[in-house]
C-alpha cells in the first residue's frame, strides 16, 4: 500500500516493494497539493508495481512500452485505438530492437521519426508520434527516465502519401444532393446516410449509430453521443469527448430521416433485416452515384463528404469557431490544421472580393472604378 506524507504544505507518495532477490527498494513522488491528488497517483504507482512497469531496473524500450499499454490503455480503448497502440508497438519494436529506454536521446527519437517519415503520411506520423509520446512521459512520471526525449522534435513526413482535403464545390453538392433525394427508398438506407452526411459533416461511425431518440423532431437537432463499432457490431464511445454535441439541422432532413421509420428498427439506418452498412457499401454506393453525374474524383470516399460540408459552410460564410463545434473538434486550432487548405483557399477569393470592395471606397459617385483598377 502507498504511502502518504505531508511535507510542509504538500504531500509525497512512497511505494515499496521487493525484487525477485528479496531486496527492498522504494520510489516517492512529491509535490501534491491535496491528500486526493497524492492517493490518485499513490494507486497509479501501486498498479504500475504489479504490472511490472515500476521498476528500479533499466527497461527494454518496447517492454515498457507493452506494459505502459496493458496497464493503462488496453482496456479503455476503443479497438480501433488498441489496434493502432499494436501497431506501434510493432514499429517501435522494429526500430529499437532490445535497446534499454535510458539509452534514447532527442537525437535518437528524431532520427526515429525521420525514418519512420519518409514513408507515411503526415496524418500517421503524427498519430505515431502523439501514441508513442505519451508513453514516453509516462516513463518520465515513472521514474524510468530523468527526461522527456520526445519533447521538442518534430514529425517528418512523405508528402506523396500526404493527401490534400478532396471536397465538392457547391454546385457538385447540389447536383449530389438532387441525385440521391431522387433515389430514396427505405429499403436503402445508406443513401440516406449519404445524405445526412452531406448534410451534417458527421462521421460515418456517428450516422450509423443513430437512433431515434437523438433525433429531437420539433426543436430540429440531432444529439451525437456515442458511435458505431462496424467489427464489433455494437455501440462504443465517441471519438473523443468533444466528439459528444448536439448540432441543428434542417426539416429538409429530418422529413427525408423519418421514412426509414417503415424499417421497424431502433437504429435509423438499419436495414430491413437490422444490419447497418459498413463503409465498403457507403463508398461503393457513393462512387455510384458521382458516376452518373460525371463526377471524376478518384480520391472521394464517404468521409469527404464531411469536408465537402466544411467548405459548403466556409463558402456560405459560417464562422470557423461554428464549424469547430458542429463537426465536434475540442477547438479550434484542431479545425484549422485539418482544413488549413480549405481555409487558405477561400481567404484567397475573400481577398479578391476585399479588394475589389475597397476599389470604390471614397469614388465620387459617378465615376467608373473601373478607372482605379
Amino acid at each position: 500500500m502507498a504511502q502518504i506524507i505531508k511535507k510542509g504544505p504538500s504531500y509525497m507518495v512512497r511505494v515499496t516493494w521487493r525484487d525477485a532477490d528479496g531486496k527492498q527498494h522504494k520510489k516517492s513522488k512529491s509535490g501534491f497539493k491535496t491528500k486526493a491528488a497524492a492517493r490518485k497517483a499513490g494507486a497509479e504507482m501501486e498498479s504500475s508495481k504489479y504490472h511490472g512497469v515500476l521498476s528500479t531496473a533499466d527497461p527494454i524500450f518496447t517492454d515498457y512500452y507493452q506494459n505502459w499499454y496493458e496497464t493503462y490503455k488496453h482496456h479503455q480503448s476503443s479497438r480501433a485505438t488498441q489496434d493502432f497502440y499494436r501497431y506501434c508497438i510493432n514499429v517501435v519494436n522494429d526500430y529499437f530492437g532490445r535497446r534499454k529506454i535510458s539509452t534514447i536521446d532527442r537525437a535518437t527519437y528524431q532520427r526515429f521519426l525521420n525514418d519512420f517519415g519518409k514513408s507515411h503520411s503526415k496524418n500517421t506520423a503524427s498519430k505515431m508520434n502523439a501514441y508513442v509520446r505519451v508513453a514516453v512521459k509516462n516513463a518520465v512520471l515513472d521514474n524510468v527516465i530523468p527526461a522527456d526525449f520526445t519533447e521538442g522534435t518534430t514529425i517528418v513526413w512523405d508528402k506523396t502519401r500526404t493527401r490534400q482535403v478532396e471536397y465538392l464545390n457547391m454546385e457538385e453538392i447540389n447536383r449530389l444532393v438532387a441525385l440521391v433525394k431522387e433515389s430514396l427508398s427505405p429499403g436503402f438506407p445508406v443513401r440516406y446516410m449519404i445524405l445526412t452526411a452531406v448534410y451534417t459533416g458527421m462521421r460515418l461511425s456517428e450516422i450509423a449509430a443513430l437512433t431515434w431518440d437523438d433525433l429531437n423532431l420539433p426543436f430540429k437537432t440531432i444529439e451525437i453521443s456515442k458511435s458505431w463499432d462496424f467489427k464489433g457490431r455494437t455501440f462504443k464511445d465517441t471519438k473523443t469527448k468533444s466528439s459528444r454535441r448536439i448540432i441543428r439541422v434542417n426539416q429538409e432532413l429530418l422529413d427525408c430521416l423519418v421514412e426509414l421509420k417503415a424499417n421497424g428498427h431502433d437504429l435509423v439506418f438499419a436495414r430491413k433485416d437490422g444490419s447497418v452498412c459498413g463503409s465498403s457499401s457507403a463508398n461503393r454506393t457513393l462512387r455510384l452515384f458521382l458516376d452518373k453525374l460525371n463526377l471524376d474524383k478518384p480520391g472521394f470516399h464517404f468521409h469527404s463528404l464531411r469536408h465537402s460540408h466544411v467548405a459548403y459552410l466556409l463558402a456560405n460564410g459560417v464562422p470557423l469557431y461554428a464549424i469547430s463545434k458542429r463537426l465536434g473538434h475540442s477547438n479550434m486550432t484542431t479545425t484549422a490544421n485539418r482544413y488549413a487548405y480549405l481555409i487558405d483557399e477561400f481567404k484567397a477569393r475573400s481577398d479578391d472580393q476585399i479588394e475589389r470592395a475597397l476599389v470604390s471606397l471614397g469614388v465620387p459617385d459617378g465615376v467608373p472604378t473601373s478607372l482605379f483598377l
